[in-house]
């Protein structure tokens, strides 16, 4: 078998797990191609025609990415926490779609203006001097990992040309001066939070207590952008105050002994994988209480490290939260480092979990989160503290179980897959064997499978051909 991974470490993956090695190799690889996507940005630049990108602009860009450069060699390590950090991917995913356009979208050199804004984040992390003047798209500068200043004056239907910023480090200071208006000077506090006296910077804030510190990034202006999230009536959620930050805040710091209890493999994938987390609003249907379609989650393909989700209840909804989501982010990370599948991606098959026929990869992409959420529960129900804890934990864990062992076989038996995709599917159903080793109480089962066995029928209803 050919294969950009080892064998034992896809069973390992394969099996819902995934220790250091295992999963340092999928962040390697992520790293790797986010370089190579800004390199790429950087040559497409160079060769586009002057009606797609005039000569001002390539020559700005050119000014950025030397300042970009001189970072890296400055710090290295300070400079990729900038060129790493996950809301940087879907930003290099539309330049480089507009750039390839036939016909350029309005929004291709405002976009590419954020480059400097980049490097501007990475010379101050790094401790390097300079002096850079940056345009504030829609009256707003954010710099990433760092926050995002307002100007006066301005809001998010300012027109005309966007106001300048002027921004120097020296010292350990970052001082923005706009056109109009005083100076904001940025100091970094020794946890690395940038903060200032000027109410108009708004800093980004590390999650801490957790599995180790994340951002909680409710300010970067690509954070969901061309996330199709608009179709499904959801939005990212507006600047956080200070409640809001504190009920993530305690959120977070509450789901690290909860992931702990359900195995080694949690903890350690919240904190290889994970660098930020994005809140959204809650959908359109939420009601008080965040439990079911009340909740929303998700991850991005292009901004690997990232888990968006809208404000947990409970520390234990975001444990299960990060559990499910960080399975979509390895298998994504881990289909572009070996492939799976050849499926054409029609939408035809039944997935317990969905009304919707859903695509090949969905399906397995779904099996698969499900599966770790499955060995979680059966984990978490075995150290139970209570009563209602346990019950929880098994209701959960029987639900998950039946849902997999429902879409294992049409996983198993794809002519799609490749020979890495059986071994991946094929180490699944060993943890799924394993996972029968040790049933719930009586009632569990029986419930969960006539749950699962009437989606089966009304799903059968409505989409057999």
């Amino acid at each position: 078998m050919s294969s950009r991974i080892p064998l034992d470490l896809l069973r390992e993956l394969g099996r819902s797990e995934g220790g250091a090695e295992a999963l340092g190799l999928l962040v390697d690889d992520q790293r790797v191609r986010r370089l190579l996507a800004l390199r790429a940005l950087l040559d497409a630049v160079d060769t586009a025609r002057t009606p797609t990108v005039p000569r001002s602009a390539a020559a700005r860009v050119a000014e950025h990415w030397g300042l970009l450069e001189a970072a890296d060699r400055a710090g290295r390590d300070a400079t990729r926490q900038v060129l790493y950090y996950p809301l940087l991917g879907p930003w290099v995913r539309r330049v480089l779609r507009g750039l390839a356009a036939a016909v350029p979208p309005p929004d291709l050199l405002p976009d590419l203006e954020h480059l400097g804004a980049v490097a501007a984040a990475a010379a101050a992390r790094a401790g390097l001097p300079f002096t850079l003047r940056l345009r504030a798209a829609n009256g707003t500068l954010a710099l990433p990992t760092l926050g995002a200043h307002t100007l006066r004056g301005t809001d998010a239907g300012h027109r005309g040309p966007p106001p300048d910023v002027e921004l120097t480090h020296r010292d350990g200071r970052l001082t923005l001066r706009p056109a109009a208006g005083p100076p904001a000077v940025l100091c970094r506090r020794p946890d690395g939070v940038w903060e200032s006296s000027d109410p108009a910077w708004r800093p980004l804030r590390p999650l801490t207590g957790g599995p180790r510190p994340v951002l909680l990034d409710d300010l970067d202006p690509f954070r969901t952008a061309d996330s199709g999230l608009e179709r499904h009536g959801l939005k990212p959620a507006e600047p956080l105050g200070a409640d809001g930050r504190a009920g993530w805040q305690a959120a977070w710091a509450g789901a690290r002994p909860l992931l702990e209890r359900g195995g080694p493999t949690r903890a350690l994938e919240a904190g290889i994988l994970l660098d930020c987390i994005v809140p959204l609003a809650p959908p359109p249907q939420a009601g008080p209480h965040a439990a079911g379609p009340a909740h929303c989650s998700g991850t991005r393909r292009e901004a690997f490290g990232a888990v968006l989700s809208s404000a947990p209840q409970t520390a234990a909804f975001l444990a299960a939260t990060l559990v499910h989501e960080l399975q979509h982010a390895k298998l994504a990370a881990l289909t572009e480092l070996t492939p799976l599948h050849h499926d054409t991606g029609t939408t035809r098959h039944w997935a317990p979990w969905r009304p919707d026929p859903r695509p090949f990869d969905g399906l397995l992409q779904g099996t698969y989160s499900h599966l770790a959420l499955a060995d979680y529960w059966q984990r978490f129900a075995l150290t139970a503290e209570n009563a209602l804890e346990r019950h929880t934990a098994w209701a959960e864990h029987s639900r998950c179980r039946e849902q997999v062992g429902a879409a294992l076989p049409t996983l198993l038996g794809s002519r799609a897959l490749t020979p890495a995709g059986r071994v991946l599917t094929g180490a699944m159903a060993e943890r799924l064997t394993r996972l029968r080793e040790r049933p719930p109480p009586e009632g569990y089962l029986a419930r969960a499978s006539a749950y699962v066995e009437t989606s089966r029928t009304m799903w059968r209803r409505q989409h057999a051909r």
